[in-house]
């Protein structure tokens, strides 16, 4: 299993209608996630002095994060939510080339 945590900004005007779509995710993307073989997966809101952010946690308890993603990303249903989510979002300008969700560096754990 690794733990993955990510941040990524999300538009003030849009906090409402992202909440609103979290309260109740499409069947269709949690079963997605699942089979992608995330687990534990949490998303949290912060205002940091005026910067409004989203934080993810989730396990991957798969062999082959990539192909996984790769295959989530593929699917039909997980690109419409992404269609509605990636405009709410923002992300920030320390992401690695390539990310939308930032990772950020584990730096303690307790079991």
């Amino acid at each position: 299993m690794i733990r993955h945590g990510q941040v990524i900004g999300v538009r003030p005007e849009k906090l409402e209608a992202y909440r609103q779509y979290h309260a109740a995710v499409w069947p269709e993307i949690l079963q997605m996630i699942q089979e992608c073989n995330i687990r534990n997966y949490s998303i949290y809101y912060k205002d940091v002095n005026g910067i409004p952010l989203l934080f993810a946690y989730f396990e991957y308890v798969g062999d082959d994060f990539e192909a996984d993603m790769a295959r989530m990303a593929a699917d039909a249903k997980t690109q419409e939510w992404w269609d509605i989510m990636m405009p709410m979002q923002q992300p920030i300008e320390t992401k690695a080339e390539g990310e939308w969700w930032a990772e950020m560096e584990e730096v303690f754990h307790l079991d």
